[in-house]
């Protein structure tokens, strides 16, 4: 294996959208391919046609695509090795399988279900560790011909050993799994369809796979892919690598899942937060590049990454700082960048039209300064300028409980008669205009002169900084908003 390139791969089996886990995973792959000169292998596993959906591996695909994980070999990039989904691959399966059960490494399997579970109750009141018991191990002619009179479908399984697998894992060293408790174990199912355990093994070595980086709930099926690599006629110096990355847990310190976290990257993105926000974040649960630096681009997570740097222990997933993370990396956008990341969010809510009007693009560029430094998703821009966009404005009944009470009247009269005459329309003498007339004249307290107009003006008491908002909507829709109240 040492003269042959650093392979690693993504290979998930998307039954729904990728969630944090997925990613992170994804990730390190990627990280660690573009750090050592690698190759970035992407696969689907796809072999349970009932959960894994044509929607799902196009989504699958475009997620990669929109969060920069680019591969060097897979679905729409091709390669040497394909094809890259396990649908596909079902004859390679099947031939290994059958070399298997004529080499003795695996065999036919008769018990049914319910044998099985019945020995499996038996195993747990005699104090026993639950598995297969290797009934099927050594069928005579007579019992294999009586089994198949009787309609019975067999499955293959493979024959462990006795014994023990020990094998290095770069994240968590020596791992050793006792074969007591790693019983004869599944390889093709009654309908012939392969199982994870054969199809993960036979592509990772048919597509010369050199590191495996993935989560560490699997960690306790490896033994049974060595097993499978045994099987193949693999050297064990030429075995994949092993890393199993820590869990990722939610606030509560359970496995993050939707009860105590969102996991889905869908949700994310429709949130609104940045893809290079996501990877930044996703890369340091588990892994630091050193010297508490947090903000990274995926070019200097590629310079940066090694497996060696992962921790062992389970990462916590923190909304708070990957709020942190996103706000930084949208208020680092130029206005240009912005302006491309705002607008699909605009015109989903039907702020603006599709395709944007010159009128509106001059209006968002105008307000989206303003706002860049106070959100921290993009999902926050519509109802944000919302206002700027319409002839009048749905006054937020709170904002109008809590603001336009009987002393709004007369600032808002106050206000209308300093800003009708105003000769410039800009911020600045907005600003001047109302400060002298509410505040120095009438003695009133900025917080109460100006939520009134801003209330008045945009429907809202939360809404862009008041006075530059006046300047963008105009004198003319200034003055009738004010006049509508």
């Amino acid at each position: 294996m040492s003269n042959r390139p650093i392979k690693v791969r993504f290979a998930p089996s998307p039954t729904g959208d990728l969630h944090v886990g997925n990613i992170r995973t994804a990730l390190f792959d990627w990280a660690y391919a573009r750090h050592t000169g690698g190759i970035f292998l992407f696969r689907i596993e796809d072999t349970d046609r009932s959960r894994v959906t044509d929607e799902y591996i196009a989504a699958a695909i475009d997620t990669l695509k929109w969060l920069g994980l680019n591969w060097d070999e897979g679905p729409e990039v091709g390669g040497a090795h394909g094809p890259y989904l396990q649908s596909q691959r079902l004859e390679i399966y099947a031939k290994w399988a059958s070399r298997f059960i004529e080499q003795g490494d695996a065999y036919y399997c008769y018990c049914t279900p319910e044998e099985l579970e019945a020995r499996r109750e038996e195993q747990k009141e005699s104090g026993q560790a639950p598995g297969y018991d290797g009934k099927c191990r050594s069928v005579s002619d007579e019992n294999r011909a009586r089994y198949t009179a009787e309609g019975r479908e067999p499955v293959i399984r493979m024959r462990m050993p006795e014994g023990s697998t020990t094998f290095h894992d770069v994240i968590r060293g020596e791992c050793t799994f006792d074969h007591n408790f790693v019983p004869d174990f599944v390889l093709v199912r009654a309908d012939g369809s392969p199982l994870y355990t054969l199809a993960v093994a036979v592509d990772d070595v048919l597509m010369e796979v050199t590191h495996i980086l993935r989560g560490e709930d699997l960690l306790s099926s490896t033994p049974r892919q060595i097993r499978v690599y045994q099987a193949m006629g693999v050297a064990p110096a030429d075995y994949p690598l092993f890393a199993h990355l820590p869990f990722v847990m939610g606030t509560d310190n359970a496995k993050l899942s939707k009860r105590n976290g969102e996991t889905s990257i869908a949700w994310y993105r429709e949130q609104g937060f940045l893809p290079e926000a996501i990877c930044n974040y996703l890369a340091l649960l588990g892994w630091s590049p050193g010297d508490d630096r947090e903000n990274l681009t995926l070019s200097e997570l590629s310079e940066l990454f090694t497996i060696e740097r992962v921790n062992a222990n389970p990462a916590r997933f923190d909304m708070k700082k990957l709020e942190n993370i996103n706000g930084d990396k949208i208020r680092a956008l130029t206005l240009d960048q912005f302006y491309q990341w705002s607008l699909p969010f605009l015109q989903r809510a039907k702020v603006v039209a599709t395709p944007i009007t010159p009128e509106q693009e001059l209006v968002v560029k105008r307000a989206l300064p303003i706002i860049q430094e106070r959100i921290i998703k993009l999902g926050e821009i519509p109802p944000m300028l919302a206002f700027l966009f319409t002839e009048k404005v749905d006054l937020d009944p709170e904002s109008v409980a809590k603001y336009l009470d009987g002393e709004s009247k007369r600032i808002i009269a106050r206000a209308i008669d300093v800003l009708t005459p105003l000769p410039t329309w800009d911020h600045q003498s907005i600003d001047g205009a109302l400060r002298t007339a509410l505040i120095d004249e009438l003695g009133l307290k900025p917080r109460l002169a100006f939520s009134a107009i801003r209330v008045a003006v945009t429907g809202s008491h939360i809404s862009p900084p008041l006075f530059e908002s006046m300047e963008i909507l105009g004198r003319e829709r200034t003055l009738a908003r004010l006049a509508a109240v």
